[in-house]
């Protein structure tokens, strides 16, 4: 039987149209990132939705989104054009080696966390390897992968309509706890209440954050409502600096405040209720294949969340 590929006039151009159009859900950015017009790139899809007898988008107000034939043709497509990059990389790599570029996104309670560990095994395998990381909060690093300004994200997971199209691989949970400074006066009251932590500022997470709602629950078992003068930051060398020259009690995932916590610099108060432990992990696009250094990153950033995982189950 004939191969049906063979005579089929498919070109590079239709590719990498598909490819950016995929990545970015608009014809309009996918013509502005190939410097062509959008019926350009409209033309393009088309023929190449003629050649392989199949929708492979579906336009609406809000983009372009891959159709269940054009997720599975995604694979296919960044695996050939990826290794026509490798193949082109091979040749010109004795005359202008290019440094492989890994983009990554990581929440801002959870970068110093992870982070240094796996970036130093990874850079073990990959020593010349460029790494771009973004801090965002969760739905800020979502949105970004959407848009295929990063490649993978360190984060928490989002509610389902967020997520959709997108593979989470759980690491770790992260509790939330409140700590004060050493000497503060309410480590010595042993129960704690309402009167009691009433009079004292607090540095919560900003509103609209997943771990805003964790620390809000811990509160609400004493019947306090976030009061006025709260500070709201995600910034830790801030929240740190302040908790340490203030009475003031800082809700923060414990994992942040844990070498400050062993060294006595801070202690965790006896709150009646702890915080939700959220789920951390690597969230990543189910129709775009990582480049081989981003695959790298992520078998790193797995083994040390995993590992620190494994740690606090069984100190648990």
């Amino acid at each position: 039987m004939e191969n049906a590929f063979i005579g089929l006039p498919l070109k590079l151009r239709h590719i990498q149209c598909f490819i950016a159009v995929a990545q970015l859900n608009s014809l309009q950015r996918a013509a502005e990132r190939l410097s062509l017009t959008q019926p350009a790139i409209s033309k393009t899809l088309a023929e190449l939705e003629a050649l392989v007898g199949a929708k492979l988008f579906e336009r609406g107000r809000r983009g372009a989104a891959l159709t269940p034939d054009g997720r599975a043709f995604a694979p296919y497509a960044n695996a050939c054009l990826g290794s026509l990059r490798d193949g082109i990389g091979k040749l010109s790599a004795s005359r202008q080696p290019v440094p492989a570029t890994v983009a990554l996104g990581a929440l801002p309670t959870v970068a110093s966390v992870l982070l240094p560990e796996a970036l130093r095994r990874h850079r073990a395998d990959w020593p010349g390897a460029n790494i771009q990381v973004v801090i965002g909060r969760n739905i800020e690093l979502i949105e970004r992968l959407r848009s295929a300004e990063i490649e993978l994200a360190l984060a928490r997971l989002g509610d389902p309509e967020a997520m959709a199209g997108m593979n989470f691989e759980h690491l770790f949970r992260e509790p939330m706890v409140a700590v004060v400074q050493a000497g503060h006066p309410l480590l010595g009251l042993g129960v704690l209440t309402a009167e009691s932590l009433g009079g004292y500022p607090l540095i919560m997470p900003p509103a609209g954050t997943l771990i805003r709602q964790s620390a809000e629950s811990m509160i609400a078992e004493l019947g306090i409502v976030t009061p006025a003068g709260t500070l709201e930051s995600l910034s830790v060398s801030l929240n740190l600096a302040v908790t340490l020259h203030n009475d003031a009690i800082w809700f923060v995932p414990s994992s942040l405040v844990e070498h400050e916590v062993a060294s006595g610099l801070l202690a965790r108060l006896p709150m009646p209720a702890g915080g939700t432990d959220e789920p951390i992990g690597l969230i990543r696009r189910t129709d775009i294949a990582l480049s081989p250094a981003s695959a790298s990153l992520l078998d790193a950033l797995r083994q040390v969340g995993l590992g620190r995982e494994r740690r606090r189950v069984g100190a648990a």
